[in-house]
């Protein structure tokens, strides 16, 4: 069974939970497993790292340096 067939039976199941009790104890556990992961690695952008993403950003996409979705798509296609 693939990943995704798994998700949905997960979420038709949770969908159909009855069991408060249980319920809370899946949501504790999920909970718990994104607050302990690390994000140690991540730094937020400083106001000057930003606005220069930025204002590279919209100077590419005015000189044509981008991909469309479609592009994207094209690409993901061949994998």
């Amino acid at each position: 069974m693939d990943i995704q067939t798994r998700k949905l039976n997960l979420i038709t199941y949770l969908a159909q939970l009855q069991d408060e009790s249980f319920f809370e104890k899946i949501e504790e556990y999920i909970l718990s497993k994104l607050e302990k992961e690390d994000h140690s690695e991540f730094t937020p952008f400083t106001m000057e790292t930003l606005m220069s993403r930025i204002e590279k950003s919209e100077e590419d996409l005015k000189n044509g340096r981008f991909k469309s979705q479609e592009d994207l798509e094209n690409q993901s296609a061949n994998w």
